[in-house]
């Protein structure tokens, strides 16, 4: 591999690429991989399932790669595959994508997720409450309609501003709103449901993507 490539912005990885360049597109992927598979993993709640929908995901980004036609973000127009690829393997597989969540799918996630930055709690106590509910808004979120799902995970878990989910879903910025406060609020319904306390699903900045679902991704 030439260590020219690593110094080439996504732009330039994916010119390069669809010039010919073998080791391109293996640096791009390698770049984005940890976000690009949270966003699979936290979109099908499965990670058999979001393996495969990150493979098909790069199998069609890698043959496409000459469409692409910069109008947007080269990271925006991979999430758009993967987001799209992971509807598509839920849709095909609903049986299984509405069986319980692994224990440890939080785990597999939270390596290439923003708010997964967030320093672990001192007290284990409290860090073992935050897993619980954790555990607790990921199980919720998979019983959410398919769309509804992907704009929290995008939006509320992974941290995208709304103007930039709306590209990855190719819809407008009030539909991926729309589809934020609707979720949110059925979320809060279900985590009633299961007698979850201490979560907070409302928006804190909502114009700018900013809301988090507090025990959901930290």
């Amino acid at each position: 591999m030439s260590a020219d490539l690593t110094e080439l912005d996504d732009p330039g990885l994916l010119a390069a690429h669809s010039a010919g360049d073998p080791d391109a597109f293996g640096v791009l992927f390698t770049r984005h991989r940890d976000r690009l598979w949270a966003v699979a993993l936290r979109t099908t709640g499965n990670p058999e399932d979001a393996a495969d929908a990150l493979q098909e995901a790069l199998i069609s980004a890698f043959k496409r790669a000459g469409d692409f036609r910069g109008d947007a973000q080269v990271t925006t127009w991979l999430h758009r595959i993967v987001v799209n690829a992971s509807l598509d393997r839920l849709r095909r597989n609903k049986v299984r994508a509405a069986q319980p969540l692994p224990d440890d799918l939080e785990d597999h996630a939270i390596r290439g997720a923003v708010l997964g930055t967030s320093e672990p709690a001192d007290d284990p106590a409290e860090s073992s409450v935050r897993s619980e509910q954790r555990t607790a808004v990921l199980a919720a979120l998979a019983r959410l309609p398919d769309e509804q799902r992907a704009a929290l995970v995008l939006v509320d878990m992974e941290g995208y501003p709304v103007e930039e989910v709306s590209r990855m879903l190719d819809c407008p910025t009030g539909t991926v709103k729309s589809r934020c406060a609707r979720g949110r609020h059925r979320l809060a319904g279900i985590l009633e449901e299961m007698g979850v306390t201490g979560t907070a699903t409302g928006t804190t900045a909502s114009d700018q993507g900013t809301t988090t679902i507090e025990g959901g991704a930290r």
